[in-house]
């Protein structure tokens, strides 16, 4: 490494290597943009700055490469229809009018991309081996006391900890008294009907609250505090409800749906590669990109 100049100040001993701050001129950052051309035609860093708003990312650098791609994806789908001499007429959406260059690409897709429907024997496939995803949620039917102490009162937690493990002995003992004891100790409204929450269905309670339930079955009391944010809680559970399983018949349009959504988008990245193979594209690599082509 050579130095830009000899400091006339350090000694001898200094200027001849020991311990000297690097005078190196740092290599310049590789630009967030480069030049990006499909087929002859330049998409301008303006547009793709205004574009990359509309793709959050982790940091610029990420908008910024997602909106080149997806404006290059746009470009070589207004170029395949102005080959083929498409146009079409703007629809009414919900969010506004299309532009008459989305039209071309709505028309474009739905005259040369195949979408293949999906038939009765594909979805009921789909619900037997997905069956989780039709069935309703549970339904808790519980009781607690809650000993009070924020996430940061150290000396508090500790004591609200030790007073719950007491009660609960008492509750092991006596467990026709947790009304009364919900009554006497606990810090929430629900002790004004005896620790009462009414039914719970999932996301009602906080995370550690709602996996103690999913625990526990009818008529059982926690075994030890549960630990929340808020807290530490003694729980009864009084009645469970285990979800059921949708009928077929109900949810058959629904995977209909999204089955067709992602052969949709299947074809359509399948046919923007093809695109994209026989396009001269400088400054994005479309063909090499871990980034899905649709999204």
């Amino acid at each position: 490494m050579a130095n830009l100049y000899t400091n006339p100040n350090l000694s001898e001993g200094a200027q001849a290597g020991m311990d000297l701050p690097s005078t190196k001129v740092p290599p310049k950052s590789k630009p967030i943009i480069t030049d990006v051309v499909v087929n002859g035609v330049q998409i301008s860093e303006q547009d793709i700055l205004a574009e990359a708003q509309n793709h959050p990312a982790e940091n610029p650098g990420q908008a910024v490469q997602a909106a080149a791609r997806a404006l290059v994806v746009r470009e070589l789908l207004l170029q395949q229809a102005r080959a083929l001499n498409i146009i079409a007429a703007p629809e009414q959406h919900d969010e506004g009018s299309e532009t008459e260059e989305d039209a071309a690409i709505r028309e474009l897709i739905e005259q040369e991309v195949d979408i293949p429907s999906a038939s009765q024997d594909e979805c009921l496939r789909y619900y037997e081996n997905n069956k989780a995803r039709f069935s309703s949620e549970p339904i808790y039917e519980a009781s607690h006391i809650l000993f009070a102490a924020g996430p940061d009162q150290l000396t508090a937690r500790s004591i609200a900890k030790a007073r719950a493990h007491d009660v609960i002995k008492l509750l092991q003992d006596k467990p026709e008294t947790f009304a009364d004891l919900a009554m006497e100790y606990s810090a929430c409204p629900s002790k004004e009907t005896g620790g009462n929450l009414g039914q719970l269905t999932k996301g009602s309670t906080v995370p550690e609250f709602e996996v103690a339930l999913q625990s526990m079955q009818a008529g059982q009391l926690s075994e030890h505090p549960i630990e929340t944010k808020f807290g530490y809680h003694i729980i009864f559970l009084n009645r469970k409800i285990d979800g059921n399983t949708l009928p077929f018949e109900h949810v058959e349009e629904t995977i209909r749906a999204w089955l067709e959504a992602a052969s949709w988008s299947k074809a359509v990245s399948q046919y923007i590669t093809i695109l994209a193979g026989s396009a001269e594209i400088i400054g994005i690599d479309l063909l090499g990109t871990d980034s899905p082509l649709v999204q």
